[in-house]
């Protein structure tokens, strides 16, 4: 089930190169109910390994395993940046969510993620949902994201939205020397789950918020709730509209060149994931730097979610979980104020910071508690 790290040389830049890099890939597969799963769990040094279940129509299974061993690496460094004494690891498991989804596959899934004895905790993530991970904890004690009524956090975008409202309070200070977003004006591309509650969170705030959607349906849901928020046609035309800061909600890549040489706005702070389009040295993040621009990492203000549902595994508290994403504030100011002292951009930073703390952490892989 656990398939050996190859000993053979392999490029870095390959999957299997990769692979090196991560204390353990498990292959799964159920003939019985079909499932194809890859576990890739990069980092214990802080604590079992949490990240979210992903199930994807993948073209091939390289093309899974690329995308598990990406997704784990980052989720060690969001964890480790938002104070978490958990590692990072992620799973996807291959196929149509649509079509090839069932209760079986799911109690399946969770007896493989029982296998690995709490190395690796799980979660929602794309294509998986509260209800997938009710099912998933019939069979395992490692699922998070469970449904209230299992005695899990529900909805984690609540404490997402909330999240990146701290983030871009600390953004506030940086740039202009106050904690609020009061008199100014925000874009927000995206108004899904997070985006729709970031909205409230900065009206009450007393911010101007514009948005755009591409759904048409999801933008007047937010206008009949909240009748003072703007909308715009595209995200091109957003981000050339006269915006104080910049919310990418929606998909990765957003932070292309284009759109950053584009951007009229002193600050970006954002729900989406993976928004750098080039994350190299020499890539947007410097760009973001030329210009000017003051960028909040995104797997450093977006990490509320992961905040909320790991909170399940001390018997789930709001309360407990909202001050822990109300430390993103502080997390975000340490990064900035890091990212200036070293003349680097925050997204170097962030990782500066995440990779101290992992350090810092265990020399050994985490293994469970021995019974007494």
């Amino acid at each position: 089930m656990t398939t050996p790290l190859p000993s053979s040389p392999t490029s870095p830049t390959s999957p299997l190169g990769a692979m090196s890099q991560h204390e353990q890939v498990a292959f799964c597969h159920d003939r019985t109910t079909g499932l194809r799963a890859i576990i890739g769990i990069y980092s214990t040094a802080l604590g079992p390994a949490l990240g979210g279940t992903r199930f994807y129509p993948y073209p091939s299974e390289e093309a899974a395993l690329e995308d598990v061993l990406r997704l784990s690496r980052g989720m060690a460094y969001k964890n480790a940046v938002a104070g978490l004494d958990l590692g990072g690891g992620k799973a996807v498991i291959i196929g149509d969510p649509a079509t090839d989804k069932t209760p079986d596959l799911l109690r399946a899934y969770g007896r493989f993620v029982e296998s690995l004895g709490g190395r690796y905790v799980t979660a929602c993530d794309v294509g998986t949902y509260v209800a997938d991970m009710d099912l998933v904890s019939e069979t395992t004690r490692f699922a998070t994201g469970r449904s209230e009524a299992r005695g899990g956090a529900g909805d984690s975008s609540v404490l997402t939205a909330y999240g990146v409202f701290q983030g871009m309070r600390a953004c506030a200070q940086e740039v202009w020397g106050e904690p609020t977003l009061r008199g100014r004006t925000v874009g927000i591309a995206g108004v899904g789950k997070v985006g729709r509650l970031l909205a409230g969170h900065l009206l009450d705030d007393g911010a101007t918020v514009v948005v755009t959607d591409v759904s048409e349906r999801a933008v007047m849901a937010l206008q009949e709730t909240h009748p003072g928020i703007v909308a715009v046609p595209d995200t091109g035309t957003l981000v050339r509209s006269d915006l104080d800061v910049y919310a990418p909600c929606a998909l990765g890549g957003a932070l292309d060149e284009e759109t950053v040489r584009a951007l009229r706005a002193e600050v970006v702070c954002g729900a989406a994931n993976n928004q750098l389009a080039d994350e190299g040295e020499d890539g947007t993040a410097r760009l973001l730097m030329e210009r000017g621009i003051t960028y909040a990492p995104d797997f450093l203000v977006n990490a509320g979610g992961v905040i909320q549902v790991s909170d399940e595994l001390h018997g789930f508290d709001f309360e407990r979980a909202r001050k822990g994403a109300a430390a993103i504030f502080e997390h975000t100011l340490t990064v900035l104020r890091t990212a200036t002292e070293r003349g680097i951009s925050p997204a170097a930073a962030a990782d500066h910071v995440a990779e101290q703390r992992m350090a810092a952490g265990s020399s050994t892989i985490w293994l469970p508690p021995t019974a007494p």
